[in-house]
């Protein structure tokens, strides 16, 4: 090489300058982007619902809520000036704690279907090796359905990426300082801090949130240097997830855990909490390969955790095909190899690709955010009913693993 071609490249920046200087360059857009859609000093606020709406969410007929609302029983919704009637979701929560005090039984849980006694908290990992297969998504839109259901939830981002965290209204880089995220709960030194200072409520009632950020790569960090210690009296790492969600298992019914990209210690942590996993699959040939090497990886991993003592026990394991284009003749053979292949362990319903959830998600917002009114309604409606079957379909399985009907 010559030596003008030497001080050519010398004059060149370096990587870490290239790559520092365009990751400050997108988070400033991204910054302004947010704050142009949320100001710094507005929350997000969820829709309030139509009486129809309402209705169906708590199982009872618009007309019941009507004579409800004239005998000015429970709380009175906002009227518009076209005689429409809103609810917000405490409002309608509200209302189904009233109506659950007027029954007995099993009628009570089907409007306040919290867990009893005798029903262990249900932990839902939903967790992928490879990005892209719609895992934050699922998981938020789980979560808000849950919630919507009337359970009380608890959304726990584990991926530093922390896009869960974006999308249910907190901005990773600005609303979450040191010692915020799930790490605080499970780090090894003196500054850990109980799980219950660390969750912060949302604009959903009834679904709380564990935040995420880089700082959750802390623990890939200094779990190994632990390991190598050996200090004695702390718990391992796969066990420290289910012990900080044990000391705030009393207030919650379901908690929805979004996985990082990878098999970390962090992903270990989290399935080892968990009472039940969902792997989403886009069914296509390089991802089920993905997959493979990423069931396989998770095989061996979770042996060892069983060998080293950890208890692995679940009451479901199932696959939900995401993006998934019933007239994409190549997907539907890659559906049909795992649904031959797994059988029961794929759900019956898949999470169709849509563009209505992209367009939501170009605001940071979920498709029960925007309402019907803000797109075509026939692409909402078809998108909304794929979304309500997956759900119903896992909440099918939550309420199994109860021994609920």
């Amino acid at each position: 090489m010559s030596v003008s071609n030497n001080v050519s490249r010398l004059s060149l920046p370096s990587a870490d300058e290239t790559i520092g200087a365009q990751a400050e360059l997108l988070s400033s857009q991204l910054q302004s982007m947010s704050e142009a859609l949320f100001p710094p000093t507005s929350h997000k606020v969820l829709r309030k619902f139509t009486s129809g709406e309402a209705a169906r969410l708590m199982g009872i007929s618009d007309s019941t809520l009507r004579k409800m609302t004239l005998a000015g029983e429970g709380p009175q919704p906002e009227t518009t000036s076209n005689g429409r009637r809103l609810y917000n979701l405490s409002e309608i929560n509200q209302i189904r704690r009233m109506l659950a005090q007027t029954t007995r039984g099993r009628e009570s849980i089907e409007f306040v279907p919290h867990r009893r006694l005798d029903e262990h908290l249900q932990v839902l990992a939903v967790t992928n090796f490879k990005g892209g297969s719609g895992k934050t998504t699922t998981t938020a839109h789980l979560a808000q359905f849950l919630a919507l259901q009337g359970y009380r939830v608890l959304a726990v981002d584990l991926d530093p990426q922390a896009s869960l965290s974006a999308l249910l209204g907190v901005l990773p880089e600005v609303d979450v300082a040191s010692n915020q995220t799930l790490y605080a709960a499970i780090r090894y030194d003196e500054e850990r801090r109980p799980l219950s200072q660390v969750i912060r409520p949302t604009y959903f009632d009834g679904l709380d949130l564990v935040p995420g950020n880089l700082e959750l790569m802390e623990f890939e960090h200094t779990t190994p240097r632990a390991l190598s210690a050996g200090a004695s009296g702390e718990t391992l790492f796969f066990a420290r997830v289910a012990a900080a969600l044990d000391e705030v298992a009393d207030n919650y019914d379901v908690v929805v855990i979004d996985c990082p990209p990878q098999l970390g210690f962090l992903t270990l942590s989290g399935l080892c909490a968990a009472t039940a996993m969902i792997i989403t699959i886009h069914p296509q040939m390089l991802d089920i390969s993905s997959m493979s090497q990423f069931l396989l990886m998770t095989r061996d991993l979770l042996g060892v955790v069983r060998d080293a003592g950890g208890e692995l026990r679940y009451d479901f394991i199932r696959y939900l095909l995401t993006r998934y284009e019933p007239q994409d003749a190549p997907q539907t053979k890659v559906a049909a190899l795992l649904r031959n292949l797994f059988d029961d362990h794929v759900l019956t319903n898949p999470m169709l690709k849509s563009a209505a959830i992209s367009d939501a998600g170009l605001t940071k917002q979920t498709l029960y955010e925007i309402g019907r009114e803000n797109m075509t309604r026939s692409t909402y409606d078809r998108a909304m009913e794929s979304l309500e079957a997956v759900n119903s379909e896992i909440e099918a399985l939550i309420k199994q693993a109860w021994g609920r009907a």
